[in-house]
């Protein structure tokens, strides 16, 4: 199994980058997040390597957490590489484990290929899942900014539905910075 690629980026597209690994070039499907953070000479990602019966398929994931999440998407029955990839460029894994937190049906449905059903099935095969799909720490100071925000925003009145759907739209790191943009963002709702 292929676990990780370190190598020249020789073309790149939204949905795949082409590596030069010391001769060998490899075609390395990638999220939107993972393109928009690529430079332009060398990078480093960690690898899924599926080997199917017709084709041998390499994602590349510059984050550990995005690997883990993508690993974990793909073991829900009906959901598969693609949805798994797109569910990767809709969101960060720490706003989709928001989303899975907040039991947000329709944030789960904005992602392309994802209906009603595949939307349950996932809130429910991941529930409780937000810290492996982040590896632990790394959830733990952001995880509480979301959940303080979300808490204030509910003290404000506001559903929890829209809260999640703004704050999972948000970029902050700190919770004053998450209330701000999501109270934005509410008024607009």
């Amino acid at each position: 199994m292929i676990v990780g690629l370190n190598g020249k980026i020789v073309y790149k597209e939204p949905t795949f980058v082409h590596l030069d690994v010391h001769g060998v070039v490899y075609e390395v499907f990638i999220s939107l997040h993972t393109f928009s953070a690529l430079g332009s000479e060398s990078v480093s990602l960690y690898t899924t390597h599926i080997i199917r019966e017709d084709a041998q398929l390499l994602f590349g994931f510059l984050e550990m957490s995005e690997k883990r999440l993508f690993e974990r998407l793909i073991k829900i029955s009906g959901v598969g590489p693609k949805v798994a990839m797109a569910i990767c460029s809709t969101y960060t894994p720490t706003q989709f484990a928001t989303v899975i937190n907040n039991k947000d049906m329709n944030g789960v449905k904005k992602v392309p290929g994802i209906g009603p059903k595949s939307a349950g099935r996932i809130l429910v095969e991941l529930n409780g899942f937000d810290e492996e799909i982040l590896g632990g720490a790394e959830i733990s100071s952001s995880s509480l900014a979301y959940s303080q925000a979300s808490e204030a925003l509910e003290a404000l009145g506001f559903k929890k539905d829209k809260i999640a759907k703004a704050l999972s739209a948000c970029e902050g790191e700190d919770t004053a910075s998450l209330v701000k943009g999501a109270l934005k963002l509410l008024q607009t709702i």
